[in-house]
């Protein structure tokens, strides 16, 4: 079984972190979205409303689950027993920071890939800093994020 690990905050998922993970599950038979918890970062979002977003965003989709990890995110993906781990790449700015990433990776973890997948061109200038900000500004972020997130987001817009 080809098993995959998508890790982030996704403090919120946006459309473009679920376009990755609907494509991501087309090429893996098993796809595994992994919160990280990482105490010392400022969240928007409480950890458990995090995760109920993802949940509730990826419901059509029958071959992923929702988990959280802290530590070594190598360590996590063995556990699963995964051999990928999913990047998505929205621009060049991206690909610098990501590159560092996957070859650390590979040097603690050789048998992991790392798999990048661009993220669609709709979504490309995406990203969940600019999704908070216009929603703290009172703007409509529903063609950003999933309609789960779009109606938090709206409840708790400052």
């Amino acid at each position: 079984m080809k098993i995959a690990v998508y890790p982030g905050s996704f403090d919120p998922i946006t459309n473009g972190h679920l376009d990755v993970i609907e494509r991501a599950a087309r090429l893996f038979n098993k796809v595994v979205v992994a919160v990280s918890r990482n105490p010392e970062k400022q969240h928007f979002f409480a950890f458990g409303e995090r995760l109920e977003m993802i949940k509730l965003s990826v419901t059509h989709l029958k071959n992923v689950t929702v988990d959280s990890f802290d530590g070594l995110l190598v360590d996590y993906v063995r556990a699963k027993k995964a051999r990928a781990i999913v990047r998505g790449l929205r621009a060049v700015s991206d690909f610098d920071y990501e590159f560092q990433m996957a070859l650390t990776n590979r040097r603690m973890a050789p048998q992991i890939e790392t798999v990048f997948l661009m993220t669609d061109y709709r979504y490309s200038y995406l990203s969940s800093s600019f999704v908070k900000q216009i929603a703290d500004l009172g703007g409509d972020v529903s063609t950003f994020v999933p309609p789960a997130v779009a109606r938090r987001l709206k409840k708790g817009a400052r």
